[in-house]
């Protein structure tokens, strides 16, 4: 727990360094068919396990995009195949873009009291 929260802490940290390009984050985005399983807007997943991404934080998005990469460490990174080769071909300036350009899209997330 305490290496999940120095990861997500480090990620904070680092979208805080660096302005994010959301043009960018939206080229690469629909560069890389994330529709086609989180549905239209990032908000209608095709599948109730697919997550809605649309508005949520900016620095989540980063974090868990960014443990997608990591293969050899079993509580830091996340075990799911295909998102896992789809973050593989982007640095991680290109999934800070992805993530600030997703944060700034409309979302249909509701928090409950």
């Amino acid at each position: 727990m305490k290496r999940i929260l120095i990861a997500i802490a480090t990620a904070s940290f680092a979208l805080t360094t660096q302005a994010a390009d959301l043009k960018k984050g939206e080229e690469l985005v629909n560069k890389s068919g994330c529709i086609a399983c989180h549905g239209e807007g990032l908000n209608k997943p095709l599948a109730p396990e697919y997550p809605k991404l649309a508005g949520q934080h900016a620095d989540y998005l980063y974090a868990a995009l960014k443990a997608y990469k990591v293969t050899n460490n079993p509580n830091i990174g996340r075990s799911n195949a295909i998102m896992a080769g789809q973050v593989a071909q982007f640095s991680n300036k290109d999934l800070q873009d992805m993530a600030a350009y997703i944060a700034n899209l409309p979302g249909t997330l509701v928090m409950k009291k």
